[in-house]
């Protein structure tokens, strides 16, 4: 392949349905500190942004953020990661490219990643992972496709990156990247896919 040299892909609502685990996960803190459970509107922002954003949001009063905080850090989301689902289309396309093209993963999760694609046994197949903690400005800024592309030394047309929220259109665009806008029709990208599969089909437009 001359063209497309790396496929970035976010995490949650693309390699991952992340709907119950995030639930679950914030639900408990909230539950901890005797608030009730998220809105559909506080959830959808959790989803796409970092730790820490979610945690501002959720406990927006300066002393509550902090003890959330310190919640947050003691419990970890290790016991959570259990109920993530991983997309079924991910580890064929996985192996399909693996040493064929770079795969890297661009999300606003933190320390959480890592042990996430290790408890799936599919971090081997990625070349690079950055996460909200890798720079200084997670999505929407451009920061993590920027790395990606510094890393690999490639220009913003030799990538993909698939995506699922306004934060990774924010991102793909200022960074100039195709956006692969995975399962949300509305959102403004350069592709659209309904199953990860169909990344196949914009690789052959593509190369």
């Amino acid at each position: 392949m001359t063209g497309i040299k790396v496929i970035a892909l976010d995490c949650d609502g693309v390699m991952f349905e992340t709907v119950n685990a995030n639930t679950a996960y914030y639900n408990d803190i909230l539950a901890y500190f005797g608030r009730p459970s998220m809105t559909p509107e506080q959830f959808a922002y959790t989803q796409m942004s970092t730790a820490d954003e979610a945690i501002a949001h959720l406990f927006p009063e300066p002393e509550s953020f902090a003890a959330a905080q310190a919640r947050r850090k003691k419990t970890g989301y290790d016991a959570y990661i259990r109920y993530m689902e991983m997309d079924p289309d991910l580890l064929p396309l996985l192996e399909k490219y693996n040493g064929a093209l770079h795969m890297a993963v661009a999300t606003n999760r933190s320390d959480t990643m890592r042990k996430v694609l290790a408890q799936h046994g599919i971090e081997g197949y990625f070349d690079l992972v950055v996460t909200a903690m890798d720079v200084a400005r997670p999505k929407p800024f451009p920061d993590p496709l920027l790395k990606v592309m510094d890393h690999f030394s490639i220009r913003p047309d030799e990538m993909i990156y698939v995506g699922d929220s306004a934060v990774d259109a924010q991102a793909a665009r200022a960074a100039g990247v195709p956006l692969v806008a995975c399962r949300n029709p509305d959102l403004d990208g350069d592709f659209h896919i309904r199953r990860l599969n169909e990344i196949d089909d914009i690789l052959m437009r593509l190369n």
